[in-house]
């Protein structure tokens, strides 16, 4: 395949999850330097933070990558995996703050505005990540398995100790137009109970019903209920597809994911890495 990067600049403004603070995104077209997060808050010279699963960091509740000088972004997944649906490989995406725009908690809106300026085929190729034999990880009650398979596709399954989300599995060919139709609009969600604990670490500040479902012991708190019965397993879904752009390659295989979460993701992408 060949690599790929957007026709022209784009600029967007919205506001950051975790800070809750309004952050500018810049993305610029580039050849040839991968995906290169810019925080043009910071000193020069020591304020680029480049795609790679050795930066990566905290992986508790969002996928976040670091540099040497400790620079670092955070909340990247629903970017990235709008990114890998495009097959966007070359960009550079400057930042004023340390954490993407949420949007409204899914990638639908990042897959809209660079749709909209468009893309640029470039002269170099990246090479795919074929699985050719099984290949799994097991952490305790959480697994993911890739298997061979003449396309994408991923199944998902989740499951929950709660009164209102129990458990919901999901299974899809992996392309642009199955993932705008059914994947790109999931949004990020968390249970009442955590807001509390959330807002005392001075985390989710920027949370609001706009940009994540809130789930309640009964239902969920957002007005206009769900944009799909199984919204929560498709967002997971969305979820791994973005965290395995950390290896910025494309994928060849049947992935399986039981409960997984960020920090399973990543560990499973430095499987595939030395495929």
């Amino acid at each position: 395949m060949k690599r790929v990067t957007i026709k022209e600049p784009l600029t967007y403004e919205g506001i950051g999850l975790h800070k809750g603070e309004k952050i500018s995104l810049k993305l610029i077209p580039s050849e040839n330097t991968g995906i290169i997060f810019k925080r043009v808050d910071l000193e020069e010279g020591k304020n680029e933070i480049v795609l790679d699963i050795k930066n990566t960091f905290d992986l508790t509740r969002g996928t976040n990558l670091k540099n040497e000088y400790g620079a670092a972004v955070y909340t990247i997944e629903h970017f990235l995996s709008a990114l890998y649906m495009l097959n966007i490989t070359d960009l550079i995406v400057e930042l004023n703050g340390n954490e993407l725009p949420i949007c409204d908690g899914s990638a639908k809106t990042f897959i809209e505005i660079i749709e909209k300026i468009g893309l640029k085929e470039l002269s170099q190729s990246v090479e795919p990540i074929v699985i050719r034999t099984p290949v799994s990880i097991t952490k305790g009650d959480k697994h993911i398995v890739a298997l061979p398979y003449d396309g994408y596709k991923l199944t998902y399954s989740i499951r929950f100790d709660h009164s209102f989300l129990k458990s919901q599995m999901a299974e899809y060919e992996i392309n642009l137009e199955t993932y705008k139709k059914e994947i790109s609009g999931a949004r990020t969600f968390g249970f009442d109970y955590e807001i509390e604990y959330l807002k005392k670490n001075n985390l989710a500040l920027g949370g609001t019903l706009d940009n994540a479902i809130v789930i309640t012991k009964d239902g969920v708190l957002n007005p206009d209920g769900l944009r799909y019965e199984d919204e929560f397993v498709r967002h997971k879904m969305l979820d791994l597809i973005g965290d395995l752009k950390i290896l910025n390659r494309p994928i060849k295989g049947h992935i399986i994911a039981i409960k997984a979460g960020h920090a399973l993701d990543i560990e499973f992408a430095e499987i595939l890495s030395n495929i």
